[in-house]
C-alpha cells in the first residue's frame, strides 16, 4: 500500500465522496487530519543512514544523522568532546548504509567494536553518547513516536529541574550574594537551587594547589548555604556543588557542617577516582552525597551502588553513553532504590533527550537546568521550540516524534568553534 500523500488524499476524498451526508467543511478537515497523520517517508524497514554531520559550539557537540529519506536525528554531546572531528567521521562511516532503528545494537557493536580505540570512558563515549541520542531522535521520526514511548513508556508528564545559579561567575561572592541569587530563582518559579562553593580564588586558602580548606574557607561556605537557607526558608531544596576538588577530610568536615541545613545533597566533594573514600564520606554524615556526572556507562556506577557509597546518582546522558545507556543506569539505581538525578550542562536538544530518559523511570528524582539558558540568547537561538523551556520549575514533556526539538543551524553557526568544519 502506498504511503504517499497524493495517494492518501485522493482515497479519502473519494470515501468522503460516497459518504452523502458529508458536508464540504467535514471534508476539509477530516482531509486536514488525515495528511498530519500520513507518514512522509517510506517505509521504515527502507530507512537507511547515508551520512554524518557535526558541529560544535562552545563546549557542545552536535551530529547529525542523514537518512535514505527526508527525516534525521540529531544528538548532543559535552564535555569531552573537544578535537573529535575526526572521532565523528570514522564512526559514521562505520554506520553508513545501516538502518538506524537498532540503537541499542548500534550502540553496543560500537562500544565492544572499539574497545582498543578508548570505547571504555572519556572522549570516545562521550562521541558516542551523541550517536546514540540522533539515532533514538530518527527512530522516533520514522515511527511518529516520541523517544520515551519507544523506551517504554512514560511515568511522568513533565519533570522538575533544580536551578544552578551559576554563581561561579562572580568573583568571590559574599552570602548576600548567595541569598540574592537564590530568591531570584525561587521567584521564577523554581523549588529547588544549586551553588558551588569551591572557590580557588578565595583569599583564605594558604596553597592555591592544596584543596585541603582552610577553617577560614569552611566558614565562608557555610556562612553561604546558611544565608541561602535564611533567604528561600525550610520547603526550597538546596543542592550545594564542590566540582570534586577537595580532599577526604574536607569532604568530611562539610558534609557534616551542612547537616543543619538539611540540603538535597552535597555533591562530589571528592574527585570521582576513589569509590572507597566516596564511600566513608556517604556512611558518615546525613547529608545525601551526589556524584557520578564523570563517570562513563553503566560500569562506572556498579561499585558506587552496590557499596552504597552515594546516595544519589547523577549521569551526565550527554557523555556517559547515551539515552539508551542512561535508562540502564537509572534501571540499575532502582534496584538499590537510589535517586536518578541527571547533570545536564547542554542546549534544549539535550535538556529534552535527557527528560525523555527521566520519564521513563520511576526513580526520577530532578534535573539540572542552568540559570544562563533562561538569560542569554545563545540557548533559543540554536534550537527550535515552540514552547518555554521552563515551566514554574518544570520542563514539560514533548510528545512530538523524536526528541521534539530540533536545531536552528543558522542560529547555531553565530557560536560556532572558530576553524572547525560546521556540518560538512
Amino acid at each position: 500500500m502506498s504511503n504517499s500523500r497524493r495517494s492518501f488524499l485522493t482515497k479519502t476524498a473519494i470515501a468522503a465522496a460516497m459518504t452523502p451526508f458529508a458536508s464540504l467543511s467535514s471534508l476539509g478537515q477530516g482531509i486536514t487530519e488525515a495528511v498530519e497523520r500520513t507518514p512522509k517517508s517510506s517505509a521504515p524497514s527502507d530507512l537507511k543512514i547515508t551520512g554524518v554531520k557535526c558541529a560544535y559550539s562552545g563546549g557542545g557537540l552536535f551530529v547529525k544523522i542523514l537518512t535514505n529519506q527526508d527525516i534525521w536525528g540529531t544528538g548532543e554531546a559535552v564535555d569531552a568532546i573537544g578535537g573529535t572531528y575526526y572521532l565523528v567521521q570514522r564512526i559514521g562511516k562505520q554506520i553508513t548504509g545501516r538502518s538506524p532503528l537498532n540503537p541499542n545494537r548500534i550502540f553496543d557493536e560500537l562500544r565492544k567494536g572499539n574497545f582498543f580505540g578508548g570505547a571504555q570512558s572519556g572522549m570516545y563515549v562521550a562521541v558516542l553518547s551523541a550517536f546514540d541520542a540522533a539515532l533514538w531522535d530518527l527512530c522516533g521520526k520514522a515511527l511518529g513516536l516520541p523517544v520515551y514511548q519507544l523506551l517504554g513508556g512514560k511515568f511522568r508528564d513533565k519533570l522538575r529541574v533544580y536551578c544552578d545559579t551559576e554563581l561561579y561567575a562572580v568573583r568571590n561572592p559574599k552570602p548576600e550574594d548567595y541569598a540574592k541569587a537564590a530568591t531570584d530563582a525561587v521567584s521564577r518559579g523554581y523549588t529547588a537551587v544549586k551553588f558551588d562553593i569551591d572557590e580557588a580564588n578565595d583569599p583564605n586558602k594558604f596553597d592555591r594547589y592544596n584543596w585541603t580548606a582552610s577553617n577560614a574557607e569552611l566558614e565562608r561556605m557555610y556562612n553561604s548555604i546558611e544565608a541561602v537557607r535564611k533567604a528561600v526558608g525550610p520547603h526550597i531544596d538546596i543542592c550545594v556543588d564542590m566540582h570534586g576538588r577537595y580532599d577526604a577530610p574536607t569532604g568530611r568536615k562539610v558534609a557534616k557542617m551542612m547537616e543543619p541545613l538539611n540540603l538535597m545533597w552535597l555533591e562530589e566533594p571528592i574527585p570521582a577516582d576513589n569509590v572507597d573514600v566516596y564511600k566513608t564520606i556517604t556512611q558518615e554524615t546525613s547529608t545525601p552525597i551526589c556524584g557520578g556526572e564523570n563517570f562513563y556507562l553503566g560500569y562506572g556506577y556498579t561499585r558506587l551502588l552496590s557499596e552504597a557509597a552515594i546516595d544519589i546518582i547523577m549521569p551526565d546522558l550527554q557523555k556517559c553513553g547515551g539515552l539508551g545507556e542512561g535508562q540502564r543506569i537509572a534501571n540499575l539505581a532502582n534496584l538499590y532504590y537510589t535517586p536518578f538525578s541527571p547533570h545536564m550542562v547542554g542546549s534544549f536538544l539535550g535538556a529534552m533527550a535527557t527528560a525523555h530518559v527521566c520519564a521513563s523511570v520511576p526513580n526520577f528524582h530532578i534535573l539540572e537546568w542552568q540559570t544562563l539558558s533562561d538569560t542569554e540568547p545563545k540557548w533559543k537561538e540554536i534550537i527550535t521550540y515552540d514552547k518555554p523551556f521552563i515551566e514554574k520549575g518544570f520542563l514539560v514533556l514533548s510528545d512530538k516524534p523524536g526528541i521534539g526539538v530540533e536545531l536552528n543551524v543558522e542560529g547555531l553557526k553565530k557560536y560556532a568553534v572558530p576553524n572547525v568544519p560546521f556540518f560538512e
